[in-house]
Formats: structure tokens, C-alpha cells, sequence
């Protein structure tokens, strides 16, 4: 099947821009049975529904004629959900009929409604809005609709979802009868059901799944991550792929700007879109997106909706959508117009469960996995620096004079490090990343830590929530099975030691996993911690030398030394020192301890005590005579004349 083939001037546009074969939405709606009719597609973004709705409605606004007459009252109305994603339509319909004479004018919420009301003054074949800002030129007679042929709604479930059903139907009454209606949407809950019946006469229903839904060139990929640490999977994994443009999704504005903070101060070059921001202020940050000045876009669902970026390449959902429709959405932005995409989907172990659930309902294949280590981005990195364009290109008279210049000063290994120095720091670092495993017995989780217990309510050896044992030091870890051996690191408090970096360092130093390593004792100037005794030897050999942050690791033969000051409030991984030694490093409260164990041991010895008579009552001959309830009531029977 080829485009059009009986509209010369739409075929001509259609080869400019290289479309030779359309895609199974475009089909649907260009099929005999379509033809003329009402039309409810359901069809995942990024399909091509744009220039699908665009060729199913030519027939209809050109009657045959090659050329578009004068432009008068609208032939077409085209109602989208958001700016972005009006302005996007405006710009596909308008290349899309630029050789048949089309006028296309956009109407959107957060632009000058008094050149919108200028323009649909001279005439629009065309028009293009968000539902607000139609309503609002409706009911001020500036938008006439009584020539209107076609009308259509895109994303209709998602202008649902934010409210605009109330408008969809007062632009959908204002329409003459005899107009058709095409409904998109890329799912089809009730509400669009509904609005189907109520609005559509005869409709033909196009539904398009599995591998046909424009995702295809789509890989999933699921990461394995502990919830604390979301911010530093989502660093490695832009280090890792280095895309030309990433999109990062969040689920609410303060995460947006919470990420990009973050983003912003390790040096990515990054913008965010949320729903606070003005038109202008957000045109600006697609635009940066488009010419390179940022490479990754952190935004919220809403915001995102009709971002269009030819090079984006990569999609992390730092935080899981609400639904698999959402997912879909989300990764549609990627994988676009016949390139690959990777859309990453970062999951807690708390979450692995309904991840799962969403894969199978969207029927995608996801590849599970960690996150990227530190390691395998600096690999990347040298192969990447192998394959700049430093290297590629070749270089100029004046670069080969100073090459000789610096080869006359300096060694050729010293010229080397100075050149990998600088390709380094224009890179942000990569952060240690713990695997935290699969999920083991999801009932017993603790949210605030991912940490599990098995499902037989015991307590994982050496984990800090296990009771103790009587006469124990409770925020201490049970003595590792199979033995331990005591290793010292030349860093404590004074150089903000903390276990949770301390980790995963460690881990990355001796090649160990994370069970390996029980308990963990910062104090002042050193930390020591305790490696189990079959990955002692392993560890030994892995941690001879520094690493490039100067941290020297080495054993303790004779076990924990103390390090000549008490251990930090973090305790041992974190967890706090003992309350009862806390106090009892107080003097008063060893003065006050004092005092009431000779207190309780005189009342032990005296029974006297309970000989003393209540102050309410009195206790004679076995009767109880209470003078305050008597004088009450004989005051009573007084007043009552009794």
C-alpha cells in the first residue's frame, strides 16, 4: 500500500520527508471500510496517528480539489491535551498540506490570545488547541465552528484524565450534526467508551496491538536498585549510555526539581519541564534539548506530553508510573521513526512485584539487571575517549607545532595523563551502586531500607533488626558464622565517614558482595569493620594498594582496636549506640540512679507504708466512711427539702 496516491500534492510532501511505506495506524484509517466514517483508534504514542488523522481527513477538507480555496471559517479542529503537544500537530499539518495551500492556526493556553484572536480573524482551513483555550474563543464568538467538517480528538483519555471532558463536549455540541468525528486514544477506558457512543454515529473502531503498537524498536530494560539509592542509578545510567538526549521522568513536580538539583550540581547538562512553568520558559528548554545545549530533560508525565525530539535515544522512569498505559507512554517518546530506543525502568525491590505485573499486561520482554557499576562506565569511558573526535580528526599545522612544543618539554606519558586528566573532568563521576538482589519474602520487608527477612520470620545472620540475645549490647551484630577477620580504613568521622558510602566502597575495593562484610565501627580518625574469614584472603589481596581517593585498607591481626575514641552515633552500619550506655556516660544520671536504688531497696524493707489510711476514706471495723461524698450529699437532700 502506498500514500495517497490520489492526492498528488500530499504525495509530494509525504516523499520529501521520506515516508515510503505507512505504519499499521496509518493503514487502519486509510482502508476502504474507514472511509467517510466516524473513526475510535486506539494507538500508543508515537505510531504516526498524527499524519494518520492528517491523510484520513483530506478527502473531507480538499472535496476533491488539489488546492485549498481562500481561507475562511475552519474546516477541521483538532483538539489536543496539551501546548506541546497542539504545537507538535501544528507543525506536522502544516508540512503535511504546505504544497495544497493549507492555512494552520494554533489556539493554546500561555500564548497571546489577541494574535490568536487576529488570526482566526483572517482565516483558518485548519485549527489547532488545547481544550481551555478553545472554550475560551468559543464563548467570546471568536472561534466559528457552523462551516467545521471534521473534528478530531487526540489523546482523548488523557484530556479525561486532567479534566477536560466539560470542554470536549461543549466543542464537540458546537460543531454542526453532519461533521465527522475521529477519536484517538491510547487506551479506551469507559469515559472515552462513553463519549464515543454519545458523540459518533456508525464509528469504525481501529485498535492496534502487539508489536504493531510503535514499540518495537523499543528495549526495556529493568534495574534492580535500593530505594535510597535512585539518584545515583539514575547518574550511572546517563554515564553509561551517554544518549544525545535523555528523558527522565518523575512523578511530581518537587521530585523534578529535586532531581534536576541533583543532576545540575554533579554537571549534566540538564532541564526540567513541569506543569509551573510558563510557555515561554518551557519552549526555551525543548529548544536547548533540540540544539544540544542540554542532553537530559528530567519531567513529570503531564509536562512531557508532545515533547518531540528526533534524537532522543533513552527514557528512565526514576520513579514507576501509576499504570502500564503510563509506561507506554512514557518509553513511546523514544524508539521513533524506524531508530532504536531504551526505555529503563528503575525498581525497589518493593516494587519488583507490580514492575512485573506491567510488563506482562503491556506484553514487553524487559531485561533485568543491576545498575551500572563504576567500573564498567570508566571502561567505557577509554573506549569512548579512543573514538573522539580529539583522536579522529586529523590534526592542523598549528596543532602539530605545539604537539612538538609539549613533546620538546614533556614526556609522551606525561602529555598522555594530562590528556586523560582533562577528558575525565568533563565528565560527571560515576557513584558506587549496591545490587540489592532479588526480592526474598516481599511480607517481610522493611520499606525504609530493603532490607528482608525470610519468609519463616527468622532474622538474615548479622542483620542489625535481629533480637539479642540476653545480656547483649543491642545496635551490635551477631558474631559472623564461619569467623570474621577485622580490617582498619584510615578515614572516620573527621573525614564524613558514613556507612552507607562506606559500603558499597568496600565492596568495590575487595570484589566482595555485601553479605561478606558484618559489622561496620566508625570512629574519629579510622573505621574498622569485619570481613567474613572465607572472603578474608580474597579481600586482602584486592585492597594492597589506595584508591584514587587516597583510602588505605588494611588488616587488624589482633581484632578491633577501638580506634582511641568512642564509635560515631551512627553506630555500626548506621544503626544508634546503646541507650542505657549513652546515659550512663552522664554523671548526674549515675547520682539519680543511685539515689533510686536505695529508694526502692527502704521500700522493699518497710511495709509500714501500706498501713497509712487513704486521705479519701477511712477504714473502721470493716466500713468505709467517706466525709467528703456524705457532706456532698447531705447538702443535696437540704436543697431538695428532704
Amino acid at each position: 500500500m502506498t500514500f495517497m496516491s490520489d492526492q498528488p500534492q500530499i504525495a509530494r510532501a509525504l516523499a520529501e520527508r521520506n515516508y515510503t511505506e505507512p505504519t499499521p495506524v496509518q493503514k487502519a484509517v486509510l482502508a476502504g471500510d474507514a472511509a467517510g466514517r466516524d473513526l475510535l483508534v486506539s494507538a500508543q504514542t508515537g505510531s504516526g496517528k498524527t499524519v494518520a488523522y492528517g491523510l484520513a481527513i483530506a478527502a473531507d477538507l480538499l472535496g476533491g480539489a488539489e488546492r485549498f480555496a481562500r481561507a475562511g471559517k475552519p474546516l477541521a479542529l483538532i483538539v489536543a491535551p496539551t501546548r506541546e503537544l497542539a504545537i507538535q500537530v501544528q507543525r506536522e499539518l502544516t508540512w503535511l498540506y504546505h504544497f495544497c495551500g493549507a492555512r494552520v492556526v494554533s489556539c493554546v493556553g500561555g500564548m497571546d490570545p489577541r494574535r490568536e484572536q487576529r488570526e482566526l480573524t483572517e482565516g483558518a482551513h485548519i485549527v489547532v488547541g488545547t481544550p481551555g483555550r478553545l472554550c475560551d474563543h468559543l464563548r467570546r464568538g471568536r472561534l466559528d465552528l457552523s462551516e467545521l467538517k471534521v473534528i478530531v480528538l487526540d489523546e482523548a483519555d488523557e484530556m479525561l484524565n486532567l479534566g477536560f471532558r466539560e470542554d470536549m463536549e461543549l466543542l464537540l455540541e458546537a460543531t454542526p450534526a453532519a461533521r465527522r468525528t475521529l477519536l484517538f486514544s491510547a487506551t479506551l477506558p469507559r469515559g472515552i467508551v462513553a463519549l464515543a457512543k454519545q458523540y459518533q454515529m456508525d464509528a469504525f473502531r481501529v485498535e492496534v496491538r502487539g508489536d504493531e503498537q510503535g514499540h518495537a524498536d523499543i528495549e526495556y530494560r529493568a534495574i534492580r536498585v535500593a530505594a535510597h539509592e535512585t539518584e545515583n542509578a539514575v547518574v550511572n545510567i546517563l554515564r553509561f549510555y551517554e544518549a544525545p538526549s535523555t528523558l527522565v521522568f518523575c512523578n511530581t513536580r518537587s521530585a523534578v526539581k529535586h532531581l534536576q538539583a541533583a543532576l545540575l550540581e554533579r554537571g549534566f547538562l540538564v532541564v526540567a519541564l513541569s506543569g509551573e512553568l510558563t510557555q515561554n520558559e518551557r519552549t526555551t528548554a525543548l529548544q536547548s534539548l533540540r540544539d544540544g545545549r542540554a542532553r537530559v530533560c528530567v519531567a513529570t508525565d503531564v509536562a512531557a506530553r508532545g515533547i518531540d525530539l528526533p534524537g532522543l535515544a533513552l527514557v528512565i522512569h526514576a520513579e514507576l508510573p501509576n499504570d502500564p498505559e503510563v509506561m507506554q507512554h512514557r518509553s513511546g517518546r523514544t524508539g521513533r521513526a524506524g531508530k532504536k530506543g531504551v526505555s529503563v525502568l528503575l525498581v525497589p525491590n518493593s516494587r519488583r512485584r507490580r514492575a512485573e505485573m506491567f510488563f506482562r499486561q503491556a506484553g514487553v520482554n524487559a531485561v533485568w539487571a543491576a545498575a551500572p557499576q563504576a567500573d564498567e562506565i570508566r571502561k567505557l569511558d577509554q573506549q569512548r575517549m579512543m573514538q573522539d573526535e580529539v583522536f579522529t580528526e586529523p590534526p592542523s599545522e598549528d596543532d602539530l607545532a605545539l604537539a612538538r612544543i609539549l613533546l620538546a618539554e614533556k614526556s609522551a606519558e606525561e602529555i598522555a595523563a594530562a590528556l586523560a586528566r582533562l577528558y575525565r573532568a568533563r565528565l560527571p563521576a560515576p557513584e558506587d551502586v549496591v545490587d540489592p538482589g532479588p526480592d526474598r519474602g516481599g511480607r517481610f520487608r522493611d520499606d525504609r531500607n530493603d532490607r528482608h527477612r525470610p519468609r519463616d520470620g527468622g532474622f538474615p545472620a548479622g542483620d542489625d533488626g535481629a533480637p539479642r540475645e540476653p545480656g547483649k549490647r543491642t545496635g551490635f551484630r551477631r558474631p559472623m558464622e564461619g569467623g570474621s577477620v577485622w580490617f582498619k580504613a584510615n578515614v572516620g568521622r573527621r573525614k564524613n565517614a558514613e556507612a552507607r558510602w562506606l559500603l558499597p566502597m568496600i565492596c568495590r575495593r575487595g570484589g566482595i558482595a555485601k553479605g561478606d562484610i558484618g559489622a561496620i565501627r566508625i570512629y574519629d580518625t579510622v573505621t574498622e569493620f569485619e570481613i567474613s574469614a572465607n572472603a578474608a584472603d580474597k579481600f586482602t589481596a584486592k585492597v594492597q594498594a589506595p584508591d584514587a581517593e587516597n583510602i588505605r585498607i588494611e588488616p587488624l591481626p589482633n581484632g578491633p582496636q577501638g580506634g582511641g575514641a568512642p564509635p560515631s552515633k551512627d553506630g555500626e552500619r548506621g544503626a544508634p549506640a546503646p541507650k542505657a550506655d549513652r546515659k550512663a556516660s552522664k554523671p548526674h544520671f549515675k547520682k539519680r540512679q543511685q539515689e533510686h536504688l536505695a529508694k526502692t531497696a527502704r521500700r522493699e524493707g518497710d511495709d509500714s507504708r501500706f498501713d497509712k489510711p487513704d486521705k479519701k476514706s477511712e477504714f473502721k471495723g470493716g466500713d468505709f466512711k467517706k466525709p467528703k461524698f456524705k457532706k456532698k450529699k447531705d447538702k443535696h437532700r437540704n436543697r431538695s427539702g428532704g
